[in-house]
Order: C-alpha cells, then sequence, then structure tokens
C-alpha cells in the first residue's frame, strides 16, 4: 500500500516534467507554454492548443494523453480497492456476523486455533475468529472466513463478534494473561456462553476457571496424555481418532440434549427404540454433572446429554427426535 501511495505522488512529477521537457524540445517553447500545455493535456480539460502544433508534438501530445488518462484510471481503481473495496468487505463481514446465532468464537489465530477452526468447521459449526494480527487476518481474507480484526480484550470487539448471540468461545492465544482477560470480559458479557481457553501453564487452570471458564485445556499435557495412549492401547485411540476427528469416514462421536418438547422425555432407552429408529447408538449419557452409561430402563429426561456413535445421516434423524440440533448444543 505504501509503494501504491508513493507511485500515486510521484507519477503526476514525473509525467509533468516529461510533458514540459517534450515540448521544448520538439516545438521550442519556452517552460510556461511547455508546462500550461502539459498541464491542460494530462487533465483532459478540453482549452485549445497554445501554438499549432507539429506532426512531432502531435504525437507527443497523443502519448502523453494517453499517459494522463493511465494514471487517472490507475488512481481510481487504488481508491476503489484499497479504500471503498476494504469498506464494503468489512460492512459485509459485519453484516454476516450480525445474523449469526449460537456460533463459536474462536480468539487468536496461532497454530492451536487454527487446528480448532478445522474441525469446527468440519463439524459444520458456524465459526467467527477474532485476530488482531494485520498478517494473519490477511490469509483468514484469502481462505474467505469470517473474522474481525480486533484485541479480544476490548468489550465492544467481542459485542461486534456476536458474543451475546454465542453459544461458546474457544481462547487460543498463547499468552495466558491475555486468555485470562479474555475469558472474565466474556464472562461478563454472556454469562450462558461456553467457554473453553488455552492454558500454556498449568498452574494457571484454576484462576481460569475462577475468572469464568468451563474448561481449561494444556495443548502440551494433552499432547503428551495423547502420545502415551498411542504406546498404551493404539487401536482405541486411533478409532477415537476416526470418530471425533475427521477420519476420512462418515462415523462421528456426538453429543445431542434431550430438549424440553422431545418426545423421547418420559421413555426408557427401551421403549425409545433409538438404536432401530436411528440406527445411533447411545455410547453414554450425561446428567446432572455425573457420567452414567444407561441401561435398557433407564428413563429419558429434559437436559439429558446423551454421548452417541453414528453416521451424519444417522444423527441427523436422533437430531429430531431430541429436538435439539448439532451446531445449537
Amino acid at each position: 500500500m505504501n509503494r501504491r501511495v508513493l507511485a500515486l505522488i510521484v507519477i503526476p512529477f514525473i509525467l509533468f516534467a516529461i510533458g514540459t521537457l517534450g515540448y521544448m524540445l520538439i516545438e521550442g517553447w519556452n517552460v510556461l507554454d511547455a508546462f500550461y500545455m502539459t498541464a491542460i493535456t494530462l487533465t483532459t480539460v478540453g482549452f485549445g492548443e497554445v501554438r499549432t502544433l507539429t506532426t512531432g508534438g502531435r504525437v507527443f501530445t497523443v502519448g502523453l494523453l494517453v499517459a494522463g488518462v493511465a494514471f487517472i484510471a490507475y488512481g481510481l481503481e487504488y481508491l476503489l480497492t484499497a479504500n471503498l473495496g476494504d469498506t464494503w468487505r468489512k460492512r459485509r463481514m459485519t453484516q454476516t456476523i450480525d445474523r449469526m446465532e449460537n456460533h463459536v468464537i474462536v480468539c487468536g489465530y496461532g497454530r492451536v486455533g487454527q487446528s480448532a477452526i478445522a474441525s469446527l468447521i468440519n463439524s459444520k459449526r458456524q465459526v467467527v475468529i477474532v485476530e488482531r494480527d494485520a498478517e494473519k487476518t490477511a490469509v483468514l481474507e484469502e481462505a474467505g472466513l469470517i473474522y474481525l480484526e480486533g484485541d479480544a480484550t476490548r468489550d465492544e470487539v467481542l459485542l461486534q463478534a456476536g458474543i451475546n448471540r454465542a453459544w461458546g468461545m474457544l481462547v487460543c492465544t498463547g499468552d495466558d494473561s491475555r486468555n485470562l482477560f479474555i475469558v472474565l470480559s466474556a464472562r461478563a458479557l454472556n454469562n450462558n456462553l461456553y467457554i473453553v481457553t488455552r492454558s500454556v501453564n498449568a498452574d494457571n487452570e484454576r484462576k481460569m476457571r475462577r475468572a469464568g471458564a468451563n474448561r481449561v485445556v494444556s495443548p502440551y499435557q494433552i499432547g503428551g496424555q495423547h502420545m502415551a495412549n498411542i504406546i498404551i492401547r493404539p487401536h482405541v485411540t486411533d478409532f477415537f481418532d476416526v470418530v471425533t476427528l475427521d477420519g476420512g469416514i462418515e462415523l462421528w462421536v456426538e453429543e445431542l440434549v434431550i430438549g424440553e418438547n422431545s418426545p423421547l422425555i418420559g421413555q426408557t432407552v427401551s421403549d425409545a427404540n433409538i438404536r432401530q429408529e436411528t440406527g445411533v447408538s447411545i455410547i453414554a449419557m450425561w446428567r446432572e454433572g455425573r457420567s452414567t452409561i444407561p441401561d435398557a430402563h433407564t428413563i429419558l429426561q429434559a437436559q439429558d446429554e446423551l454421548i452417541v456413535i453414528g453416521t451424519r445421516e444417522q444423527l441427523s434423524r436422533l437430531e429430531i427426535l431430541t429436538g435439539v440440533e448439532i451446531g445449537h448444543l
């Protein structure tokens, strides 16, 4: 951008210098007449010639006129793409975010953030990325992702990201102090927001939870545990990588909440016949803060969270029965 601004400043001086010198050499005019002829040619005002031009002078005038029109076109193109174009893009992005609900806000587009965003998008979740680094936002623009350029520690930026309508937030910056401040601000703006934050230092986990984080993740600790699991139980690890991440097959582990108006309420697992009706298998159930493995006689209640496994098509059928979409958990 700086080079283009410099070009817009320097090019007019170069054109005037070339024009003035050209008329002086070709037509033998004085400096004032040559400069005036150059000015009315470059600006295309349509005034008459200072003096009658020779054939060489006319050819030179045509060349100077073309150069002047090209410069004007270049200047207009810069204004449209660098200024108005950027304004339009930001306005369109803001309008898109204003229409979003139950989306996930991701703060930070580093290596952890990029991996999380890829998984969210693959799971058909709506994502808004908040990033303050201009170089990274340029990458987001090229990738066609929805983002806001700004500091996520500021309340106005979080409000622009639709935090009052969001379902969850991932705080993925590499600075624990910034993560703590973002969690604190986000919890104050939306008490129902589900917040997962990264913690570089495991000692800060308690502070993150007190600030309002629902879950605190240490990438290094998780990475170490995952490596150990691969050694101890490689096939189990491979299976869960397939069903919880993009394993290349249509099999997913998901959690679904039973809605208030679901026909499943009051039925036992056996009576609901979920396996036969949808093809989905129930692995576990989360109720009142405890995880259990339901048996055939377990009575299903509103707000029970079912941990299930199945294909996308099977999960969609179960969504209809529970009354809550996966993307709206």
